[in-house]
């Protein structure tokens, strides 16, 4: 599969060295590659269409990004659950995966599967760290996973570009030619 330069920039914003065996139970690293991979997904998603000159997708990923941490906080609050460390009882769900999710998926709606698919990866890749990190469980990432996603692709639009379509039609009795533009 060929990438394109989008894709490149989403893997070139976030990917991080995976933590050598020394480093694998340390719970800071992991905290930190999931911080880096959660918000660096985040300013892809909002920056991207912004440098394309994409305002409406630009608005689209905030508005997906925010409804995913509104659902996730609202979660929280409803169930406060103790995290694995034992820091706090805002376990359930992962906030972190719930925005790298809703970026990701934002990202594979508006750019298409070769920037969509790494991104996805890397939002996969958060979830995994937050649990290494011992922050959370594997059901909190599950959910947080699936609150991204369902707020990425139901916010998000795909991006069109063409500006005029001609669609021919016909049946038994006549035929034409409809056309359809965006202003």
């Amino acid at each position: 599969m060929k990438y394109s330069r989008t894709a490149a920039l989403i893997l070139a914003a976030t990917t991080i060295a995976p933590p050598t065996a020394a480093q694998a139970k340390d719970e800071d690293a992991w905290a930190t590659a999931s911080d880096v991979g959660a918000y660096g997904l985040t300013a892809v998603a909002l920056g991207l269409p912004l440098i394309k000159g994409d305002e409406q997708g630009a608005l689209q990923a905030a508005g997906s990004i925010g409804a995913a941490l509104l659902v996730t906080t609202g979660l929280k609050e409803t169930f406060p659950e103790l995290r694995p460390d034992g820091s706090d009882r805002k376990s359930f769900p992962s906030g972190h995966t719930s925005r790298a999710f809703a970026a990701a998926a934002t990202i594979y709606n508006r750019e298409g599967p070769s920037a969509g698919i790494p991104a996805m990866a890397v939002a996969s890749f958060v979830g995994v760290a937050r649990v290494q990190a011992d922050k959370h469980f594997w059901h909190d990432v599950l959910v947080g996973a699936g609150i991204g996603m369902a707020s990425g692709f139901l916010i998000t639009r795909q991006r069109s570009e063409k500006q005029a379509m001609i669609v021919p039609w016909g049946d038994t009795k006549s035929a034409g030619v409809s056309v359809a533009m965006r202003f």
